[in-house]
């Protein structure tokens, strides 16, 4: 079966060719390890699972690379600003190291409590300084890029398209509108590669031109390079992403190779909360830990991400967790009761519903639809090992863990009418014993009566 992406390179909708037909090679960009990685930065990561899952789902092997970036990136994502990792380490008289490693450490903490899959090649910036610093060198010496007193920046107006993912149209923008002009830059749009430091600069380290630290934008454009090759399939990461970073990538990768790095581009779209932005001034940045501490399953945070296709903007609620933590208890319920059952169910009804969520999973990553499918599979009235592995076959691509299961404590209240309810019926009081099965049920839980006694399932 087909699998379609959105490009955004083309803007449009395309067939996915891989360059090789056995494997799929991924970049991802990954994150700036200063501060704690929001529920906004983990649904980017959500998206990036759920590409290489049904990427597997479709039969391919995937070789995925991501960066760390603990160095160069400033705190303007141009070139304006100190150094994030630096002013981190600044306000909390901790060095670089040590935040870097703190926050990389909770990063893969969360990752594993969303039960996303690792990338194969996970690559910090500081461990690949010299790979970039002769990158910048090869810049140079191909005419791609100057020196100013204060850095080496990449030359836009030796390219023959700039810009080539955001579209925007630099020759109406007013110089220094959007972008503060360094009057040593050729071009106003000119980004620096690398940069050189100022005395007490906490990181830095020597080169053709004094002790410097690389740009944020050429750590991606080295190492997808070394791990992927000069070009690859598929480049993703947040939409915020566009116009700066991805940008700055593609001309540095069309400088140093002469190609644009990826043959497709994907970009997940912004979380809201409470249908407007994630901020700290208003108090909701929302951390995983923070849906950790109110109680719920981190699982259930990915579920509430399948309601929206990744293109489009999410609004995170409380209510809408609520809802998603009701789902998930019912499909991993469902799952059970299918995995118990005896039914038998056609090969042709199963094939049907596993092409139906194919063709959604294809069809750009469109989990709102493909969930659909799974709760039509999960509602199934006839109850069958076959359903359940059906159900298990998709929690390939959810990633939700659909078949975790965890016995509910029956209430003492409700172990109580249990108990009157089997004294009535040994002492064949009948009516009774309806008016206690009713009550039951009114709180929640169903009963059902066997040769072997009475069993109880909550509703």
């Amino acid at each position: 079966m087909d699998i379609y992406f959105y490009n955004t390179l083309t803007r449009s909708k395309e067939k996915f060719k891989p360059i090789n037909d056995k494997e799929v090679r991924i970049y991802s960009c990954g994150p700036t390890v200063y501060k704690d990685a929001t529920i906004g930065n983990m649904r980017t990561n959500i998206f990036q699972d759920n590409l290489r899952r049904t990427l597997e789902y479709n039969g391919y092997k995937v070789k995925q690379a991501m960066n760390i970036t603990d160095v160069g990136h400033l705190v303007s994502d141009g070139d304006t600003g100190e150094d994030k990792m630096i002013k981190s380490a600044r306000e909390t008289g901790k060095t670089p190291l040590e935040i870097a490693n703190y926050y990389t450490k909770l990063y893969f903490r969360d990752l594993d409590r969303l039960n996303i899959e690792l990338p194969e090649i996970i690559c910090k910036a500081t461990d690949h300084i010299q790979d970039m610093l002769e990158a910048v060198e090869k810049l140079v010496e191909k005419g791609y890029a100057y020196e100013t007193s204060t850095a080496i920046y990449f030359d836009i107006s030796k390219l023959d398209k700039y810009p080539v993912l955001s579209n925007l149209d630099l020759e109406n923008q007013k110089a220094g509108a959007r972008v503060e002009v360094d009057k040593e830059k050729r071009n106003p749009h000119d980004f620096a590669v690398w940069i050189k430091a100022p005395e007490n600069h906490l990181m830095k380290w020597d080169s053709p031109w004094g002790p410097s630290y690389p740009g944020w934008h050429i750590e991606c454009s080295v190492m997808s390079q070394k791990y992927l090759g000069e070009v690859f399939d598929i480049h993703t990461g947040g939409i915020d992403l566009i116009p700066t970073h991805h940008e700055n990538e593609i001309a540095q990768s069309k400088g140093l190779y002469g190609k644009i790095p990826a043959h497709y581009w994907m970009h997940g779209e912004f979380l809201l909360i409470n249908g407007g932005k994630m901020s700290k001034s208003l108090g909701n940045v929302y951390l995983l830990q923070d849906i950790v501490d109110r109680g719920y399953d981190p699982l259930v945070y990915k579920l509430f991400c399948y309601s929206t296709q990744y293109r489009k903007k999410l609004n995170f609620t409380w209510e809408g967790m609520d809802s998603a933590k009701v789902s998930l208890d019912r499909l991993r319920d469902a799952y059970q009761k299918h995995l118990n059952g005896t039914a038998d169910v056609s090969e042709e009804i199963l094939q049907k519903y596993e092409n139906d969520f194919k063709k959604a999973i294809n069809d750009d990553l469109n989990m709102p639809v493909a969930m659909s499918v799974v709760w039509e599979v999960a509602k199934m009235q006839e109850k069958s090992k076959k359903v359940a592995e059906l159900l298990k076959s998709f929690d390939k691509v959810l990633g939700i863990k659909i078949d975790e299961y965890k016995e509910e404590e029956i209430p003492q209240e409700i172990k109580e009418l249990l108990e009157l309810r089997k004294q009535a019926r040994e002492n064949k009081e009948w009516n009774e014993s309806d008016r206690l099965r009713e009550e039951i049920k009114a709180k929640g839980y169903i009963v059902k009566d066997s040769k072997e006694g009475q069993t109880i399932e909550k509703a």
